[in-house]
């Protein structure tokens, strides 16, 4: 009956709180929220995210490892046989068929097998193919794409010894060989790693690797976008910064000398290119030029020997101290 209240389902009207339908649990819900936060306070906006990335670039820029763009190639009996001897990371060693066999070529066989690296034959068109044309007798090895590490890593790396870092920069070294030289000097008299630049330098390739003799898989070697940026990195971590120049303040047997400290404590040691020796900004940047004692005949040495002369006298004094 219409009007009839007692009816199932029906609804007496006598309180005054909201019933469903009515909008009132609605309004409720919303009070106490309070106002819209703000954009850069909210996680999924833009704004909140382009915020987050600028307060990190403030604390430091992120840790990052680089690697080479590609795998490298080592042609030609002897210099596989160099690699495979030196202990150089190998990911495969490729044999032509029908090459013919020889003493190099089985002891080739032999280390790879010693060392659980895989042997392939291909033809020689992919032989000829894979090496870019290069000069191969038949042989060749694969090596990896080289990883570098961060510079920070190579103070950490002193840190884990507990030792005084000592650091090698190159400035603008653009030949492999010295690379591989100077990483070589560096394993060999206790150094904590090599910087190089990014750019306009040279890299791990294979050539930087054979010269090496393996050294480049004891020392790590890491890259920086700005070498000069780097070097101030060091030095705000408390190392100082020591370039060689033809006519350094300083020459190499005061270093023991007069600046013993200087010598055994936390040290970067930069090195020039081959023509042009250290560039102006990083020359500026150093806080000590030190020159290497040379007769009137000879003007200058290379990057790896001048390496090998300092980081010696390096060495002698610390094992002094």
């Amino acid at each position: 009956m219409a009007g009839n209240s007692q009816r199932k389902g029906a609804i007496r009207k006598t309180s005054k709180k909201p019933t469903a339908g009515s909008g009132g649990r609605v309004k409720r819900g919303l009070e106490g929220r309070g106002p819209t936060p703000k954009a850069e306070d909210r996680p999924y906006h833009r704004t909140h995210k382009a915020k987050a990335r600028a307060e990190r670039s403030s604390v430091g820029r992120p840790r990052r490892r680089t690697t080479s763009s590609d795998a490298e190639w080592v042609a030609g009996r002897n210099s596989v046989v160099e690699v495979l001897r030196a202990g150089i990371p190998v990911t495969g060693v490729y044999v032509a068929e029908g090459a013919e066999r020889d003493g190099r070529l089985r002891e080739a066989f032999q280390l790879a097998s010693d060392k659980g690296i895989s042997l392939l034959e291909v033809t020689r068109n992919e032989l000829d193919r894979m090496t870019a044309g290069a000069v191969h007798q038949g042989l060749a090895a694969r090596l990896p794409a080289y990883e570098y590490a961060h510079p920070t890593d190579l103070l950490e790396n002193a840190e884990q010894l507990r030792e005084k870092p000592l650091i090698v920069a190159l400035d603008s070294v653009t030949d492999p060989r010295n690379l591989g030289a100077v990483v070589r000097s560096a394993a060999g008299f206790g150094a904590h790693g090599v910087l190089i630049p990014e750019r306009r330098a040279a890299g791990m390739t294979a050539s930087a690797w054979k010269t090496s003799a393996g050294a480049a898989a004891r020392i790590p070697v890491a890259q920086g976008v700005n070498l000069v940026r780097e070097l101030k990195n060091y030095q705000s971590a408390g190392c100082m910064v020591i370039g060689l120049a033809a006519h350094g303040e300083v020459v190499l047997p005061e270093l023991n000398a007069a600046h013993l400290d200087l010598a055994t404590g936390p040290l970067v040691v930069v090195i020039g290119s081959e023509g042009d020796g250290l560039s102006r900004l990083v020359a500026e940047t150093c806080d000590l030029l030190v020159s290497i004692p040379m007769a009137n005949q000879v003007e200058s040495l290379n990057a790896g020997v001048a390496a090998s002369v300092a980081l010696y006298a390096i060495s002698q004094a610390r094992s002094v101290r």
